[in-house]
């Protein structure tokens, strides 16, 4: 079985976010992307069903477990 391997212009990319997933308000992040309909969804708790949540104009909702944020929720991601 081949390994699989990352394009030097990825690696770059993943070094110039991690100082900005560095000031996230958690330290444990989970990582998730819908190509098909763009969507990316970061948690900072185990995904887990919210119980509330927030549309925001800019087009990021937000994830909540009664009162404190566990996730976000970023539309037409690759666009941004």
């Amino acid at each position: 079985m081949a390994k699989a391997t990352l394009s030097s212009e990825v690696m770059q990319e993943v070094f110039k976010a991690a100082p900005h997933l560095l000031k996230f308000p958690a330290h444990r992040l989970w990582i998730d992307y819908d190509e098909e309909v763009d969507m990316l969804y970061i948690s900072f708790d185990r995904p887990q069903n919210a119980s509330d949540s927030q549309m925001l104009e800019n087009g990021v909702g937000l994830r909540y477990k009664d009162d404190r944020i566990v996730g976000i929720t970023i539309l037409d991601a690759s666009a941004r």
